[in-house]
């Protein structure tokens, strides 16, 4: 008999209580506020972004309560969750604040987390839920105020990562003001997600209401893409090769564009001489969630995250992809408790379409699947304790 395959979801948000009450507490956005329907139902909507269509999206319990997430997770045979809290984190904050809740958060998270119900495997123990903890980037924060917090993260022991926007300290991630940020992180073993927020200028979806659509299919990849450029056009992964990135919703547009930036840094000396690499050699330093619903897309994620050590300076490795390589840096998600279905017996199609795209993946072995949907987070994550 088999050993059981666990399912683990690695893009799964939480607003904790104290994050939630913050939010009610607010006047302006970001925030939670109680509304009456036509039908005189009480309803908490949420406000993340100036200009939300239908005045914000409905919340309950499912965005705070552990048992829900649990109950969740049950109804759709997820074993492991290595939750995070939702966008836009303590963005929105001034420093001493943002400082003071990032640390309290995080040991909610810790608690929220270490006494969650465990599962045994194989002679070892494995806790249903994990974290993502908070780091407090925001503009006029102090060197030292985010060393203490990364310190922190990486002394609790459910908290296996942070979860990061794109806006750094308020210069993005290029900032070389980061620079003895990212030293910690790398030091401390620590993963990054980096999720989108604010996507692009509003502007380009023109005058047409298409309601969440272009923001969200759209926005938030392109912010990803976006970031995630300039963190390799910084020489980030150059000073700390070993440093950790998992992007939100399968990279963005970047493994698209890939090769079309390799020819354009080429095309530009200034930008060329200051990169170790080609720019197809650093996808290689990142892992993808698989939260992209169709097969088509992840399997060519896989081809371009394969081929990534083939544009190694020097490299004389023939430049062809094998996905199974490029397979073992993708995890599964499903942005719970986001995009849920309209009615309460059906199952979340952000969990049956991504698990059936990753089924459906040209090329991939039932090894390279399984990795996809668990066996990768557990060695990411080292979450077999």
């Amino acid at each position: 008999m088999s050993a059981h395959k666990f399912l683990v979801d690695i893009h799964t948000h939480v607003y904790l209580p104290r994050y939630a009450n913050l939010l009610r507490s607010r006047s302006s956005v970001p925030l939670m506020r109680t509304t009456t329907t036509p039908a005189g139902v009480s309803e908490d909507r949420l406000l993340i972004l100036d200009h939300e269509p239908s005045g914000g999206r409905p919340v309950g319990p499912q965005y705070w309560d552990r048992e829900e997430k649990l109950k969740f997770m049950d109804k759709h045979g997820i074993d492991v969750s290595v939750v995070s809290t939702a966008n836009p984190w303590l963005d929105f904050l001034p420093a001493s604040e943002a400082h003071t809740l990032a640390s309290e958060l995080n040991n909610d998270l810790e608690a929220y987390c270490a006494t969650s119900p465990s599962l045994t495997s194989n002679q070892y123990e494995i806790k249903r839920l994990y974290g993502f903890g908070l780091l407090p980037l925001v503009p006029k924060i102090t060197t030292s105020a985010l060393l203490e917090i990364v310190q922190q993260i990486s002394t609790l022991p459910h908290l296996r990562g942070l979860i990061m926007g794109t806006r750094g300290i308020g210069n993005g991630l290029d900032d070389e003001a980061l620079d003895p940020v990212w030293a910690a992180i790398e030091k401390a073993g620590l993963v990054v997600f980096l999720h989108p927020h604010y996507g692009v200028d509003g502007k380009a979806w023109g005058d047409k209401d298409y309601g969440h659509v272009l923001p969200l299919a759209l926005g938030f990849p392109f912010e990803t893409t976006t970031a995630a450029t300039r963190l390799i056009l910084s020489g980030v992964f150059d000073r700390f090769p070993s440093l950790r990135i998992l992007l939100a919703h399968s990279g963005g547009t970047l493994p698209a564009l890939s090769s079309r930036l390799a020819s354009c840094i080429d095309h530009d000396p200034v930008v060329a001489s200051k990169l170790k690499h080609d720019a197809r050699y650093y996808l290689g330093k990142f892992y993808l969630d698989a939260v992209a619903y169709g097969p088509e897309e992840l399997g060519f994620a896989s081809d371009v995250l394969s081929r990534a050590n083939a544009y190694a300076s020097g490299a004389t490795e023939p430049r062809v992809a094998n996905r199974t390589v490029g397979s073992q840096r993708m995890l599964f998600g499903t942005d719970h408790p986001f995009f849920p279905p309209l009615s309460a017996t059906e199952k979340w199609k952000s969990v049956t379409e991504n698990l059936e795209a990753i089924d459906n993946v040209q090329g991939w072995t039932e090894e390279d699947k399984a990795g996809v949907r668990g066996d990768n987070a557990l060695r990411l994550f080292n979450l077999k304790e």
